[in-house]
């Protein structure tokens, strides 16, 4: 096919850049039988750059008969001849190896030929949605002072322990080197602060540094690290206090970011003193606190304004232009599912009627004497019962069931296992390995359903995004509370989660208005001056 190519088609083959040089060289006998043959080497040993070039492709048409032409069309599943100006072999890896197959060349092993984009979206992988992200930089502002203080309120499931992973990857990368605190109640918590960071900081971060584990079983070296981050229990650095008084000091000596996961306990006595002297040992500390619940209470101003001045005033609450409540945009947009609320109704016995009756109206939960009667009324646990069966009918396949007491959440988990539901129990007295044996079974899409019980474990910390529904059977009046029960089944589809989710809750006692997530966000708003 070269043998009847003119010299510019060899040319061409050949590139301009190199024939000029070569002319420039002033090689002695070079003949036109020697730049064909450089032109088949350079087909032959560099097939993919150059048959993918436009240009060489076309002078190769020109020289082919048109049967070959034909031919080649064919193959490549084109309807004629002409459209091979047009084609670019090279779009798809069975039409390139084709296309080089035609003209000898042995596409085995051949790399296909990809050629860049002008404009290539390169994914992250472990990002943040554009309201995550905006969030994350104002936070980063307002820790800007020496001793700055400041609460991220995000609702439940819209991404808190992503956001603030984040910062304290930024806060590492900073300042170096930089030790950050990371604090919470619920081993749950601490467990997926730990597998966030984990998958955060290969990908966010600068260098080697340490991952310290201190509650439960855990005991690494906290007084020992001064580069990374120390995630810790506050009853088990508590307890360390007790023993070495001065331990807290040594440690925030060094520290330079203290983060509270659920920072509403933060003005427990015990857990403010400790979080205070981890905060000011040093000279140059701050305060991130973690809440979709910025208040201790549903009523009680004063003490949500002790929490509030705890964080001097501070918060930055997630925020998105065209929404008075981000909850509604979280729903909208499919970050949240769209919850149902329903009431279990029962028909109580007249001495549980009058003994609830009795309920002092500023209690947040039941005493232990009446929560006892409550959980042996039949018609309440048939009731529940009755709403599990339905809801499994409806399709529900990941359930969680809260229960009103420990013996509760035993004696349902077994009824239900007795109708041959499968109702796994967790409780704070269930081993690690078997607690994450049950937790890994039910965050596992299945068509098998599986109702998860438990007692006062898995509100907090607890990510099952396939949770599509939850039977809420513990009286409270308390709307913390009670907003991260309903948190446990909100997660939306772009959080891998469901577009709708069924809450069921017993109501024993009259609550005072629950049942609205939204509004539920914006309940602390007046107390904050931010």
């Amino acid at each position: 096919m070269l043998n009847a190519m003119d010299v510019g088609g060899i040319a061409t083959i050949i590139g301009g850049d190199l024939v000029g040089g070569l002319a420039s060289l002033a090689l002695p006998e070079v003949s036109d039988a020697a730049y064909k043959a450089l032109a088949t080497q350079i087909l032959s040993t560099r097939p993919e750059g150059t048959f993918a070039r436009k240009e060489v492709r076309a002078v190769l048409f020109d020289a082919m008969s048109s049967n070959k032409l034909d031919e080649l069309a064919d193959r490549l599943g084109l309807e004629t001849r002409s459209a091979l100006r047009s084609f670019d072999p090279a779009q798809d890896d069975a039409s390139w190896r084709r296309f080089l197959g035609f003209f000898g060349v042995d596409a085995t092993g051949v790399a296909p030929f990809h050629p860049d984009s002008p404009d290539e979206p390169i994914d992250v992988a472990f990002g943040l949605f554009p309201h995550q992200i905006r969030a994350a930089n104002r936070v980063w502002q307002k820790l800007d002072g020496a001793h700055s203080r400041v609460v991220l309120h995000m609702p439940t499931g819209a991404g808190k322990t992503r956001t603030a992973i984040h910062i304290v990857s930024r806060y590492l990368s900073t300042y170096e080197p930089g030790l950050v605190v990371w604090l919470a109640t619920a081993s749950e918590l601490l467990d997926q602060a730990a597998d966030a960071f984990k998958a955060a900081w290969p990908r966010l971060g600068n260098r080697t540094l340490n991952l310290v584990r201190y509650w439960g079983d855990y005991d690494g070296d906290i007084l020992g690290t001064a580069d990374g981050l120390v995630i810790a229990g506050l009853q088990k650095l508590h307890a360390l206090s007790q023993r070495d008084s001065i331990a807290p000091l040594q440690l925030g000596n060094k520290v330079r970011l203290v983060v509270v996961d659920e920072a509403h306990q933060s003005i427990a006595p015990t857990y403010a003193n400790l979080i205070n002297q981890l905060a000011n040992a040093g000279s140059s500390h701050a305060v991130l606190g973690l809440t979709a619940t910025p208040g201790r209470t549903w009523a009680d101003i004063a003490k949500d304004e002790l929490l509030a001045e705890f964080f001097d005033n501070t918060k930055v609450v997630l925020e998105v232009e065209g929404y008075d409540n981000p909850v509604t945009y979280l729903m909208a947009e499919g970050y949240l599912a769209k919850p149902t609320f329903r009431q279990i109704e029962y028909q109580a016995s007249q001495e549980l009627a009058d003994a609830l009756s009795c309920v002092n109206e500023k209690a947040q939960d039941l005493d232990d004497a009446l929560t006892q009667k409550l959980i042996l009324e039949a018609s309440r646990n048939q009731a529940i019962i009755a709403e599990v069966r339905r809801l499994i009918d409806a399709r529900h396949t990941r359930i969680i069931f809260f229960a009103a007491s420990v013996r509760h959440a035993e004696l349902m988990s077994a009824a239900l296992f007795m109708l041959g539901i499968d109702a796994p129990l967790v409780l704070g007295t269930t081993a690690s390995a078997a607690r994450r044996r049950v937790i890994k079974a039910f965050r596992e899409r299945g068509k098998q359903p599986m109702v998860l019980c438990n007692f006062g474990v898995l509100t907090t910390g607890f990510d099952a995004p396939s949770t599509s529904a939850a039977v809420i059977a513990r009286p409270t009046k308390s709307l913390v509370l009670y907003s991260q029960m309903v948190g446990r089944a909100t997660r939306g589809p772009k959080a891998g989660g469901n577009e709708y989710c069924v809450v069921s809750t017993v109501v024993d006692v009259n609550l005072p208005g629950f049942g609205d997530v939204a509004e539920a966000f914006t309940n602390w708003e007046d107390v904050w001056d931010e």
